[in-house]
C-alpha cells in the first residue's frame, strides 16, 4: 500500500467550469471533516466541494460526498479513482466553479474522474511501513553494536538517556522487529532485550 508524503493540486477547465483537484495525506475519517472545512474556507465562492477519502492499512475506511451535484456523478467517480490508485490515508477534494453550461451526468462523471486522475499523477507517495515503538536498556559496552543493529533494521531513535545504563526509545518497522530483537539478544548474551511499548 502507498501513502501520500505531501500534497498536490491540479486544475482542468471543461465548458468554462473550472475543477481544482487537491490531494493530500489523511490521518483518520475525522481528519477529513477538518480538511473539507479548510478547503471550503480557502474557496468560499466555489459552487461545489466534492470529496472522497480512503483510510486504513487495507483501505477499508472510506467516505465521499457529491456536495449537491447529481447523485453518483462526483464523489463516487473520485472515490473509484482513489481506490484504483493503491493509495490509502488519502483525501482528494475537487472544487468546482460552475461556468454556466451544464455538463450532464456523463460529463460530470468524466470531469470529476479526470480531475482526480490528474492530481494523483503529481502526488508524491511512499510505501506505507507499519512501525512499532520500542525501548531497550543496555550497558555502555554494547551501545555501538546495538545502535548499529537498530539503524541497519531502519529504526528511528526518538530518545537516548545515558545513566547507569543507556536507555533507547524509538520506532522500527514491524516486520524488522523480531530480527533486530534476536541480534540484540545475541550481542548482549541474553541480558538485553528489545521490547515493544
Amino acid at each position: 500500500m502507498l501513502i501520500p508524503k505531501g500534497n498536490a493540486e491540479a486544475s482542468i477547465e471543461i465548458k468554462k467550469s473550472k475543477f481544482i483537484a487537491i490531494a493530500g495525506p489523511l490521518e483518520s475519517p475525522e481528519d477529513a471533516k477538518k480538511k473539507i472545512q479548510e478547503t471550503r474556507t480557502r474557496y468560499p465562492d466555489a459552487t461545489h466541494v466534492v470529496h472522497a477519502f480512503i483510510c486504513g492499512h487495507s483501505g477499508d475506511l472510506f467516505g465521499m460526498s457529491d456536495d449537491r451535484e447529481p447523485r453518483g456523478t462526483a464523489g463516487r467517480p473520485v472515490l473509484e479513482v482513489v481506490k484504483g490508485s493503491g493509495i490509502t490515508n488519502i483525501i482528494v477534494l475537487v472544487v468546482r466553479y460552475f461556468g454556466g453550461t451544464k455538463l450532464g451526468t456523463g460529463g460530470l462523471v468524466k470531469a470529476y474522474t479526470e480531475a482526480a486522475q490528474d492530481v494523483l499523477k503529481t502526488l508524491p507517495v511512499t510505501e506505507w511501513v507499519i512501525k512499532v515503538n520500542f525501548k531497550v536498556s543496555l550497558p555502555y559496552e554494547i551501545y555501538n553494536p546495538v545502535k548499529k543493529c537498530l539503524l541497519e533494521h531502519e529504526a528511528e531513535v526518538f530518545k537516548e538517556t545515558f545513566e547507569t545504563n543507556i536507555y533507547i526509545e524509538g520506532s522500527i518497522p514491524e516486520k524488522a522487529f523480531e530480527a533486530a530483537k534476536k541480534v540484540i539478544t545475541a550481542i548482549s548474551n541474553g541480558k538485553t532485550e528489545l521490547e515493544i511499548f
